[in-house]
């Protein structure tokens, strides 16, 4: 760490072992460079493992989610917005049709 980012709370110990904490502020553009796993939830279902141990190919699993409903957008398993399915250049995407506000999304994570 540089000396810039190693700001030391005046007088601020760790009951432990009398060390300085260091500051919890965090620069901003660290913060935006930590990778997350962003996620799309097509839907949900339980099952008993019985019926789970029955699914071969060709199966169907009928989820609780009706067709039409959006799709939920997961940032580390959090709800952050929702959306439908596009194709894009012959792949799947994602068109967010709701999106959290920002103050929520960042509470949640």
């Amino acid at each position: 760490m540089s000396e810039e980012s190693e700001e030391v709370v005046a007088g601020a110990t760790d009951n432990t072992d009398s060390v300085p904490v260091l500051d919890a502020i965090v620069d901003g553009d660290v913060l935006k460079s930590v990778p997350v796993t962003l996620s799309v939830e097509v839907g949900r279902t339980r099952m008993k493992i019985r019926d789970l141990l029955r699914l071969k190919q060709g199966s169907v699993i009928e989820l609780e989610r009706s067709a039409g409903e959006p799709l939920d957008v997961l940032v580390n398993n959090t709800v952050v917005a929702q959306g439908e399915i596009v194709l894009v250049n012959e792949r799947y995407g994602v068109r967010l049709t709701r999106v959290l506000p920002s103050e929520d999304r960042v509470e949640k994570l």
